[in-house]
């Protein structure tokens, strides 16, 4: 892309749609908004503590590295595991990468990967391009809710088997997986299967004690937790080896070549320790504001479907409806013009015109999928906001289907 040729576009994209009077902001599964809080610890970084090289030896370099050290120790806590056990990426994207390509690298027998079938793109992708280089990529069906098939998984694993990799919480529907369950399947199989979690939706959003799980691998993103983006991290439990999979100059960490991003990683361990402290009242807050968000577009849009779980087998801020009738772009256009913002299907392909292979994987047909809209509840979130977003759903839809050749009774 060449951005000089788009700037004009955008620039009369942004004055055609204008300011809208209330804005309330439900797409924070691809970005999002940051705790005030977490902020003021990036301020005091970027100022002092963290403005230095934390592998250098003066001064600033020191006060570089003791924010690390700090920040690691506290994200250490809100994961239930030893500060030693952390690496650090950029982002959860790159963390999934350093996971399963990684461990590819030092294999040197098993050639095998299962993942589920609606895995997170930046799971599916290292998967496929490793089967670029003779490794076999399994993917185990789910149901109609997304919860994986235990069975299926059973009846995969063999002595061939290196990597299973599943998601507790899936970015898209919200299913809670069991994942003690899935650990305890592989592991009574063979013990020398490694299990990878794509945690960044699960972090701070359901119980998650890496110490507890068995997994041997995790996956975490600032973002997701409301820190700043530019910030993401993988444990590796003790005794499991990886490969890198960039190479540059080293900082403190042998695994991801390149100076440490210190006053992001700061946020992120604010933002996480925000979250666990107030877990009970946060996830709380938002699984309410999930099922009144839910249930005034489902009782009063006909055609309206929940995509994933109800209840408690849901991630408590994740709500995904298909509108019949109704393209999934468009009506998040109608809805920017309104304020509020939301998704269509998965982020990584909105720019493609396909329907999301997590939609399909549950079993929703292509015209369901393509009417999907994606949303998430937040801390920040009030019921006004719920109140005010459930007409605009009404007035959006009413207007798209009116002009839709596919309207019922058309």
């Amino acid at each position: 892309m060449i951005f000089s040729d788009m700037s004009r576009d955008v620039t009369a994209l942004l004055e055609s749609h204008g300011i809208p009077d209330r804005e309330v902001y439900l797409d924070s599964e691809n970005s999002g908004m940051v705790f005030p809080q977490a902020l003021e610890v990036m301020k005091s970084a970027y100022m002092g503590s963290g403005k230095g090289h934390p592998s250098i030896t003066h001064r600033k370099g020191w006060e570089a590295y003791e924010t690390l050290y700090t920040s690691t120790l506290g994200l250490a806590r809100a994961m239930h595991c030893k500060p030693d056990e952390i690496a650090y990426t950029h982002s959860g994207t790159e963390a999934n990468n350093l996971a399963i390509t990684g461990l590819a690298l030092a294999a040197k027998t098993r050639k095998k990967i299962i993942i589920s079938a609606i895995e997170h793109l930046s799971v599916v992708f290292p998967a496929e391009y490793l089967a670029q280089s003779g490794f076999r990529v399994i993917k185990i069906p789910v149901d109609r809710d997304g919860f994986a098939n235990t069975d299926a998984l059973s009846s995969q694993l063999d002595n061939e088997t290196l990597l299973v990799s599943i998601a507790p919480v899936n970015h898209e529907i919200g299913v809670i997986q069991d994942i003690r369950a899935i650990v305890d399947v592989v592991k009574d199989k063979d013990v020398e299967i490694k299990v990878h979690l794509d945690a960044c939706d699960a972090f701070t959003k359901i119980p998650l004690n890496l110490e507890a799980t068995g997994a041997d691998l995790a996956s975490f993103s600032s973002h997701k937790v409301y820190g700043p983006k530019g910030a993401g991290a993988l444990f590796i439990r003790e005794g499991v080896e990886l490969r890198p999979v960039i190479h540059g100059q080293l900082s403190t960490q042998k695994l991801w070549a390149g100076i440490e991003n210190i006053p992001a990683i700061a946020g992120f361990a604010a933002a996480a320790s925000l979250m666990q402290e107030n877990f009970d009242a946060y996830t709380s807050h938002m699984s309410w504001l999930r099922d009144r968000l839910i249930s005034g577009i489902t009782s009063t849009i006909d055609q309206s479907l929940l995509n994933g779980p109800a209840g408690s087998k849901r991630s408590p801020d994740n709500v995904n409806i298909s509108f019949l009738n109704c393209e999934g772009e468009a009506l998040t256009i109608e809805m920017s013009l309104k304020g509020v913002y939301v998704s269509s299907g998965s982020a990584c392909t909105s720019r493609v015109l396909e329907p999301s292979h997590v939609l399909l994987a549950i079993h929703r047909k292509y015209e369901e999928a393509h009417g999907s809209i994606l949303m998430k509840t937040t801390p920040f979130h009030t019921p006004e906001d719920i109140d005010y977003v459930i007409p605009c759903f009404n007035e959006a839809v009413k207007r798209i289907r009116s002009m839709s050749p596919f309207k019922k009774g058309g």
